[in-house]
């Protein structure tokens, strides 16, 4: 009953180990900035080192024998690394472990310091949780310096060769097979891409009393201390994932990340500076814009006649008003109106546009003629056809309406005597369901007075 509960607490120790480190995978924003396809993340080790029955871990009498023997042994292991701080490890170790003068007896005697035995460690398998500490390195990505703990379950086959105490006490001579618990400790030293020297430390707890041959109180122990060499499996120019240090990886992305946003900054800077250069120049320009220069209370910017007179009556455009005698009448003669119908029948257009077509033109100079020779007031409605959506036939008619205005004024008309005007589709003259009424219902309209 008591090595199922112990076996059930190992079981439980693992998983929740295993499911910590895959936690750490899943939240950790360090472990997302990189790519584990790009590390060693397989490797090999082979040690050689010290076996005793001795431990930190045992009483003032060194459990059933109260003098250790070093020993050499040896093992190995296969590593699989998870994450950079996180590995799992199936470890093989062998080798003998001795001691000398039992504490059996109550009180000290000859057969008693003379008594001793040896376990002969037929083979040793366990698999174990690689946890490293800290990765030491603060500047460097591959760190050299890397402490660790290791901690699993293993079983293990072994014999016991007892000299000096009763066979009532001694159980030996046979191969027991007996699970144990190795908890260990050790630094490796990185020194290169594939290779680490790897020191280290394990007790091994066993769940036995009878390891070292002797039927006792208290389950067994004995410790390995070691030295060899780690071999990382992978691509030439990979690095080991073991080695990689987050905080230098974190380090140098901050670096990058501080970088970027000081250019960032300097760029923002500058173009702040260049807006504010720009707001200036553009609030010159208005200033100068709205600005009188000849004081004829029309802005520079809508001043077509810049330069009048001071004192002289200007329109709306900054031209200077002809001088009418009061008691002159106006009249529109049948020739004047033919004129006008002229201009009207030759007036085009270029497609959806406001652009008069070169022919208009000569039939709009006579137009100009009578305007500025009589100094008649014109009227020009602009009107267009049901095609097209109701507010672009809107604009496009007064567009049309003051294109024919504004050519008649570079001729020299009074652009205050000219009104230009539009109306869209709302003033038909004809039936918009056919082309002959459409073209009819596309036309600037002129009215002279």
């Amino acid at each position: 009953m008591k090595l199922k509960v112990t076996k059930l607490a190992l079981t439980l120790s693992v998983v929740g180990l295993t499911t910590a480190a895959f936690a750490q995978d899943g939240n950790s924003d360090t472990t997302k900035r990189f790519d584990k396809k790009s590390f060693r993340t397989w490797s090999i080790g082979l040690n050689g080192g010290m076996l005793t029955h001795f431990t930190p871990f045992n009483n003032a009498l060194n459990g059933d024998f109260r003098t250790p023997e070093e020993t050499w042994g040896y093992g190995g292991y296969i590593k699989k690394q998870i994450l950079p701080g996180f590995g799992i490890q199936a470890d093989f170790l062998g080798g003998k472990v001795r001691g000398y003068q039992a504490n059996y007896l109550p009180s000290p005697s000859a057969a008693q310091n003379n008594s001793s035995f040896t376990t002969n460690i037929d083979w040793s398998a366990a698999v174990s949780a690689n946890l490293t500490i800290a990765n030491l390195s603060l500047n460097h990505k591959r760190s050299a310096l890397s402490p660790y703990v290791t901690g699993g379950a293993g079983y293990m086959s072994s014999s016991a060769n007892v000299q000096g105490l009763p066979t009532s006490i001694v159980e030996a001579g046979t191969y027991h097979r007996n699970w144990f618990v190795p908890i260990g400790a050790g630094l490796k030293f990185g020194l290169s891409k594939t290779i680490n020297i790897d020191l280290g430390y394990t007790v091994s707890f066993m769940k036995t009393p009878i390891f070292d041959g002797v039927r006792g109180g208290s389950n067994d122990r004995f410790s390995y201390a070691h030295a060899g060499l780690e071999f990382s499996l992978g691509r030439k120019k990979s690095s080991q994932l073991a080695n990689y240090s987050p905080i230098a990886a974190l380090r140098e992305e901050s670096a990058a990340e501080s970088a970027e946003l000081k250019g960032l900054l300097s760029t923002s800077e500058q173009k702040r500076l260049a807006d504010e250069q720009a707001q200036q120049q553009l609030q010159q320009q208005y200033a100068k814009d709205l600005g009188d220069d000849d004081a004829d209370g029309v802005a520079n910017k809508f001043d077509k006649c810049p330069g009048t007179p001071a004192g002289t009556a200007v329109d709306g455009s900054g031209c200077a008003l002809p001088m009418n005698k009061p008691d002159v009448k106006v009249f529109v003669t049948e020739e004047d109106k033919q004129v006008v119908r002229e201009a009207i029948a030759n007036l085009e257009f270029d497609l959806g546009k406001a652009t008069i077509r070169q022919h208009s033109f000569a039939s709009l100079d006579k137009v100009a003629n009578l305007l500025v020779t009589k100094n008649f007031t014109l009227k020009l409605a602009g009107h267009t056809d049901n095609t097209g959506s109701p507010a672009l036939n809107l604009s496009l008619s007064k567009d049309r309406a003051e294109s024919v205005k504004q050519y008649l004024v570079s001729k020299g008309a009074n652009p205050s005597r000219i009104e230009a005007t539009g109306y869209g589709q709302t003033q038909p003259i004809a039936s918009n369901k056919t082309a002959a009424g459409r073209q009819k219902n596309r036309r600037v309209e002129f009215t002279i007075f």
